[in-house]
């Protein structure tokens, strides 16, 4: 899932364990509870394993997997890249905030954002009291896992560079909205989700004991 300069499924670590008997929800025909909210939303750059951590999660919660970035894609019947290309950036933001807002609103399990929804402050209001983790990686570790020579348009040029530039602007936002932060560097997918869903049982057993 992912980053606003392309998706993010082809971005991340694939594990190979078990991900075909995960559902991913594409939209909000997918049978989810309207308005139920979901599980957890993961954010964060490419690289950071949203998508293979996503889908881990899901399975391990028996939950749907959606990816706002592959909506966006299925909605403007073209990829992301080439949305940027044709019709500008402000129109994709648009288009990425609609999205989010529909699958904040319809999708009642794991739910990835793209790595720049966060930009938006309406986004950011909408993830208030929500249980949002951002999975942090450091640069060599997204370089190793998904390259930086795929078409993406904010990082034309100097990838590495813009990379940087990017998480810079980003990072406050990111830790802004994040209930918690989780760093993925070093780590398989599989210890992350491990983590994560340890985190997240533990918080709703809490919730339920209020």
């Amino acid at each position: 899932m992912g980053e606003s300069t392309g998706r993010e499924p082809a971005d991340d670590q694939s594990t190979g364990q078990g991900t075909d008997r995960v559902s991913v929800d594409r939209g909000p025909t997918g049978g989810e509870p309207v308005g139920a909210g979901p599980v957890v939303v993961l954010v964060g750059p490419p690289g950071a394993g949203k998508t293979t951590i996503g889908l881990l999660l899901a399975e391990r919660f028996g939950v749907g997997f959606r990816d706002t970035d592959a909506d966006i894609e299925a909605a403007a019947g073209k990829p992301i890249p080439d949305i940027f290309v044709d019709d500008g950036e402000p129109h994709f933001r648009t288009l990425e905030h609609e999205t989010v807002t529909a699958a904040l609103a319809a999708h009642a399990g794991v739910l990835a954002l793209g790595g720049g929804a966060v930009m938006d402050p309406r986004t950011r209001k909408l993830l208030a009291d929500r249980p949002v983790v951002f999975l942090d990686v450091e640069l060599a570790d997204a370089v190793r896992r998904v390259g930086l020579d795929a078409p993406r348009p904010l990082l034309v040029g100097n990838p590495r560079a813009r990379w940087r530039e990017l998480m810079e602007q980003r990072r406050p936002l990111y830790e802004e909205v994040a209930t918690v932060v989780v760093a993925t560097s070093g780590r398989t997918p599989q210890e992350v989700a491990d983590d994560l869903a340890s985190a997240l049982a533990a918080a709703t057993t809490k919730d339920q004991e209020r």
